[in-house]
């Protein structure tokens, strides 16, 4: 622990969550919008599915730890709906397995404490056309669709209910963008500046409209050391 104690914001998941530090990021977004208000922290793993979280799930959210996040933002799905080809390399995940490894993940998060709030991300859209470019595949062997469906607005309040989290449906509102399929993406899958942008305000708008005590707005959450001017008694 580092000074006084803010609230920790935990960002989890594989590589949307590792490069969203990166110029434009969302996870930077936010840093920048909570700065002296909360620590975010990256937790983003490149290439990763739901069943490595799982695996080291205690490791990175131990029970026993001094300080639990105060919100936990997890992003998993875009590996795990990559089809079999080869299956012994393949990260994807059948989507039943799928559904039972967030659950667990959001089971293990909400009993941290009892005011560790979490948000699931769903897999966003992809743009076909710029996969091929980089990386000579069509996305025709990602499942995107079939695992946006675990977060789709149809399915979301199921979801909210049983496992007590916020879902936010990057699938269909990335959509609602006229150009998203030339301006979000750097490669197809991973987020440009402007498909960031959408992620930070979606996720600012959850936590204004959340019925959480206390809030975790960025305008509602008090700033660190105010009152406190930055020159000495001398103006110095």
């Amino acid at each position: 622990m580092v000074g006084a104690r803010r609230p920790q914001f935990v960002l989890f998941g594989s590589s949307i969550v590792q490069q969203s530090f990166g110029n434009g990021g969302w996870g930077a977004i936010l840093a920048d919008k909570y700065a002296r208000k909360a620590d975010i922290m990256l937790r983003g793993y490149g290439g990763w599915n739901s069943r490595n979280a799982l695996q080291v799930i205690d490791q990175v959210f131990p029970k026993d730890a001094a300080v639990q996040p105060s919100l936990v933002i997890t992003y998993f799905g875009g590996n795990d709906s990559m089809k079999l080809i080869p299956a012994k390399f393949s990260p994807h995940v059948p989507l039943p397995e799928f559904t039972e490894n967030m659950k667990k993940i959001a089971t293990h998060l909400k009993s941290l404490s009892e005011k560790t709030r979490v948000i699931f991300l769903s897999v966003p859209p992809a743009n076909d056309e710029m996969i091929i470019q980089h990386y000579g595949f069509s996305h025709q062997h990602l499942d995107f669709l079939l695992f946006s469906f675990f977060f789709l607005p149809c399915k979301t309040s199921i979801l909210t209910l049983e496992l007590e989290v916020k879902a936010i449906d990057l699938w269909t509102i990335m959509q609602q963008k006229d150009d998203w399929l030339t301006t979000c993406f750097t490669d197809g899958i991973h987020l440009a500046s402007e498909g960031s942008n959408i992620v930070a305000n979606e996720i600012m708008r959850a936590l204004e409209v959340a019925e959480w005590e206390p809030s975790l707005h960025w305008k509602l959450l008090p700033s660190e050391f105010v009152g406190i001017t930055p020159f000495d008694s001398e103006g110095n």
